[in-house]
């Protein structure tokens, strides 16, 4: 007798089932990213109007690439671009070797508790709010009512000059690198951890029985398997690489036009932009060409993984 129970109609109907109730599943996230990512969306035509609010969107008249053409020629493009730029490939270098070289530190501990206390203390500048990071920039630089802040203490005990570091923009890309590592650091290492737990132990046994002392271990075997995780963040680096951290940055340097020729990126300009001078066409013409630049480095970027490294490629 034949077991119809088990036949290919019944597994279909079972494979139509599963699939109508992993759609239900994905409904909710489908719907939020419809209304909150892809319907926003219809906004960018801003880029190609001139604005007015009275008529609304639809209503503006268009005026082709005016919008991208005063960006390009207001003088300030080439340096917001620049900062932005700079900026974004010093905090993602920093970050990931901060990352790499915190999490082989804590692969190195061995007692419990204190790999855990120690890892939860250097995660814990992830969760502190920029508007707290800039106060504590703030006294460390200048001091509570700017009467000289600890580092001037530090560099007048060694005897050497003291500087006026909210007029000065020279130092700024590297205290804002500074504060990146201290901020993303321990998030980071978290992720390379993950990472190490998943390396075979018999990797290691097999070191061991060649000799390899632990520095080797880690250099030798834990860096290099590193390798995939590594490349994976640097390509979701890489796609934000035009997006300049506004929060943060916003918070530390404000409105300190002293600051600017190291410090204004897109986010900051566009944020200011539209604070100061209410021009929406603009501000959304440098959003899109920030995303249109984002989209490009990140497929850029995937197709340079896949010719190099082909096995630890996202696409």
């Amino acid at each position: 007798m034949t077991d119809h129970s088990t036949g290919p109609a019944t597994r279909r109907r079972g494979a139509l089932r599963g699939s109508l109730w992993l759609g239900l599943l994905a409904l909710p996230a489908v719907a939020f990213f419809l209304v909150f990512s892809y319907a926003p969306m219809a906004g960018l035509v801003v880029a190609f109007k001139e604005f007015d609010i009275s008529k609304g969107i639809f209503g503006s008249p268009w005026n082709g690439l005016d919008n991208f053409r005063y960006f390009f020629s207001s003088g300030d493009a080439g340096r917001i671009l620049l900062n932005t730029l700079l900026l974004n490939v010093l905090f993602l270098a920093a970050t990931l070797a901060a990352g790499v070289t915190l999490a082989l530190m804590l692969n190195e501990l061995r007692g419990r508790y204190f790999k855990r206390v120690a890892q939860s203390t250097i995660f814990f500048p992830y969760f502190v709010s920029p508007v707290v990071i800039a106060i504590m920039l703030q006294v460390l630089l200048s001091g509570p009512a700017g009467s000289g802040g600890a580092v001037n203490d530090a560099l007048a005990g060694f005897g050497l000059p003291t500087v006026s570091w909210y007029t000065e923009p020279g130092p700024w890309p590297w205290i804002l690198t500074a504060v990146k590592v201290w901020q993303l650091g321990g998030y980071m290492s978290v992720i390379f951890l993950a990472a190490i737990t998943s390396i075979p132990e018999d990797v290691y046994e097999a070191g061991q029985i060649d000799g390899a002392s632990r520095a080797q271990m880690a250099f030798r075997i834990t860096l290099p398997l590193l390798k995939p995780t590594a490349a994976v963040l640097l390509v979701l680096g890489v796609g934000r690489i035009f997006y300049g951290d506004f929060g943060t940055i916003y918070a530390i340097v404000g409105d300190n036009g002293t600051l600017f020729p190291t410090t204004d990126v897109i986010d900051t300009y566009v944020f200011r932009s539209l604070r100061q001078i209410g021009d929406f066409g603009t501000t959304a013409a440098i959003g899109l060409f920030q995303s249109v630049v984002g989209f490009v480095l990140v497929a850029t970027a995937v197709l340079i993984q896949r010719r190099y490294s082909k096995e630890t490629s996202l696409l």
